[in-house]
């Protein structure tokens, strides 16, 4: 089905996930400002979110079904496979937040709805930043989803430390935003457009790119260096995650992240496939994300601290997959994202049963014989680290096969080589998790006794883990839906060599 945008029954179509969603959202919030006190009101609220998000996803479903396509070069709206799949990946990720919240909030007394309305809200910011075409729509889908999940990132007043989360998280956030602004106006000045098509065309026609046009892409690729906290722009990750509300900190660390990247794939794949210097930029970034995450992981004991860091060095792989800047670096993020959403939210959730008060407490050696106490939500946190690790069998290990073979593939061997060795060093943090829960005593008698999970949490969980191992083993049909959808994001002119 081909779109034409200046139709408006077109262009509202183009739109209908992000116009479904809102909608829901809306009713919400209604719901919300009318019932808000009672354990009975917020159970109410989550299962709509759990009904917006389930008749979005049916929504995107059907445009990809019917292959949905924008005739010519998109205006403000893209519509893609690329769209529809990463649309998924922010629902999904929302959606196993949702299960992992309920019993959460009720235990941590956070009896206030509007959890589920910013949710939504943040949700929505990510979808309308992967259906931006044009620099303008992107930035304000980040803004919408970064002041949604700022507010969660605080969401328990009670607590200093979820606050001064929230605070530093704004106030980062806020920079970052600015660096972004300014890059978007220098490239506008540079090529006369903020359309991300258009400014393929324009540098391409330019030759050589001018000084202008390089110091917006710098500053934009430092913008997107704080939204996907890559070093040295990392330095809000580890605090913030570990001081917001442990389910915020599994969608920051899943789709918020996700989100970040699938607009960076898309503007630098369609709008700045003529201009090679972006490439050296994320060459070096990828490079020391990737060695700066890992080491900084293996000094951690706290767990939520070093699945913080964690986060930031997967942030490392998953630019080695933009620096590439082909389809299969596309098809290569797609798959790992999948994963690692997975794993992030299994480890997030099992976490969350064990702690209480934001479980920045929780060392590894806590962990000790909960293997013997809790031997199924023992076996899923293995099945997460091993996943992170990379270990065969796990869909971890695919997606980052699926890297290394996207990276080889572009002549990019050694930023291949660097992310084996690293992930070579993440053992070093992931399998003393499992030796904790295996062959380790517990800390204190009776120490994992209250460690339990929900209906809801026991989903998600059962969910991710069954995820992680079928993708791990039979991975055919996410790999042939991950190509489809990198090869839709394509460069408006001929990408030069990129370097080697």
């Amino acid at each position: 089905m081909s779109l034409d945008l200046s139709s408006y029954r077109d262009l509202m179509l183009s739109l209908l996930p992000e116009l479904v969603l809102t909608g829901w959202t809306l009713v919400l919030l209604l719901f919300v400002a009318w019932r808000h006190h009672t354990v009975r009101d917020l159970r109410i609220a989550g299962g709509l979110t759990i009904a917006a998000l389930v008749s979005t996803a049916g929504v995107i479903w059907w445009l990809w079904w019917h292959s949905t396509r924008v005739a010519g070069i998109a205006g403000m709206v893209a519509a893609d496979d690329f769209r529809w799949v990463t649309d998924w990946i922010f629902l999904g990720a929302a959606g196993l937040t949702v299960l992992i919240s309920f019993a959460y909030l009720e235990r941590e007394q956070l009896l206030a709805p509007e959890y589920y309305v910013l949710l939504l809200f943040g949700t929505l910011g990510m979808m309308v930043m992967t259906a931006g075409a044009d620099l303008m729509v992107i930035f304000l889908g980040l803004e919408l989803m970064s002041v949604a999940v700022y507010v969660l990132a605080g969401f328990d007043r009670r607590r200093a430390r979820s606050a001064e989360a929230a605070l530093k998280y704004f106030l980062l956030g806020a920079f970052a935003s600015g660096f972004l602004l300014y890059g978007i106006a220098l490239i506008y000045g540079a090529t006369g457009t903020t359309n991300v098509g258009l400014i393929g065309a324009q540098a391409g026609m330019m030759g050589s790119p001018s000084v202008m046009l390089l110091v917006g892409l710098a500053l934009l690729i430092v913008g997107f260096g704080f939204k996907i906290a890559a070093v040295p722009f990392h330095m809000w990750a580890p605090d913030v995650y570990d001081g917001a509300p442990t389910p915020v900190t599994a969608f920051m660390a899943t789709g918020v992240k996700a989100a970040a990247f699938a607009a960076l794939f898309r503007i630098m794949i369609q709008g700045f496939a003529a201009t090679p210097a972006w490439h050296d930029m994320l060459w070096w970034l990828a490079v020391i994300t990737m060695v700066g995450g890992n080491l900084f992981a293996l000094a951690q004991r706290s767990l939520k601290r070093m699945l913080a860091y964690s986060s930031v060095a997967h942030a490392g792989y998953l630019l080695v997959a933009v620096t590439t800047g082909t389809p299969a670096g596309t098809s290569a993020f797609l798959v790992y994202v999948v994963a690692y959403t997975l794993m992030s939210v299994g480890a997030f959730a099992v976490l969350a049963a064990k702690g209480r008060n934001g479980e920045s407490d929780v060392t590894i050696d806590d962990l000790g014989g909960l293997a013997a106490r809790r031997p199924w939500l023992a076996f899923a946190l293995a099945v997460c680290m091993l996943s992170l690790l990379g270990f065969p069998g796990t869909a971890g290990f695919i997606g980052k096969w699926y890297i290394l073979i996207a990276a080889t593939s572009a002549g990019q061997t050694v930023l291949a080589t660097i992310l084996v060795l690293t992930s070579v060093v993440s053992a070093g943090y992931y399998l003393p998790v499992i030796m904790a829960m295996y062959m380790k005593p517990e800390p204190i008698e009776a120490a994992h006794v209250d460690v339990v999970l929900d209906r809801w949490g026991r989903a998600a969980v059962v969910a991710a883990v069954a995820g992680l191992l079928l993708f791990g083993v039979w991975p055919n049909r996410l790999l042939d839906l991950a190509r489809s959808a990198g090869e839709s994001v394509r460069p408006t002119v001929t990408a030069p060599t990129s370097r080697q």
